[in-house]
């Protein structure tokens, strides 16, 4: 499947998605959608036989001044294709999206991670906890308006 067909398989879906338009073409096919929407979406490109995403290889957290972005890292292991879903969380103040652990085994860490380091809550996660820092640590140290005075240094 090209990509072309791709984006017509993914609008046929009847997920309200958007496609990112670039002036330098992007790699790969990355559909934009909602955090209401991510988990109809991904359990779309996982289960439908024409599309069978059955790999999360990625899935991270990044900050912007006025909302949270997850990307979620797809790939078909039959045909060896892979595609970006970008997932943005406009509630920077209490950021919270669906979990896809139930869709992807290696969607529990990755979950872990984000949620420890951007303060990301996975709604029916099966175990959101922090993974690298201590339960008291304060803050989240990936998100732009972290402040560390001790361990951070600032250029």
């Amino acid at each position: 499947m090209n990509r072309e067909e791709l984006q017509d398989k993914i609008n046929s879906f009847g997920i309200e998605v958007s496609f990112a338009e670039s002036e330098v073409p992007t790699q790969f096919l990355t559909p934009e959608v909602s955090s209401e929407n991510v988990h109809a979406l991904i359990s779309e490109l996982k289960n439908n036989s024409d599309t069978n995403f059955d790999y999360l290889f990625c899935q991270t957290g990044i900050d912007f001044p006025d909302h949270i972005e997850v990307l979620y890292h797809l790939r078909n292991t039959q045909n060896n294709s892979e595609i970006v879903v970008k997932a943005k969380i406009e509630d920077r103040e209490n950021p919270s999206i669906a979990s896809v652990s139930d869709l992807y085994k290696t969607a529990d860490f990755h979950e872990r991670e984000i949620f420890d380091l951007f303060g990301v809550k996975f709604n029916n996660h099966p175990d959101l906890r922090r993974i690298f820092l201590d339960d008291d640590w304060e803050g989240f140290p990936l998100r732009k308006d972290y402040v560390d005075e001790v361990n951070i240094v600032e250029l």
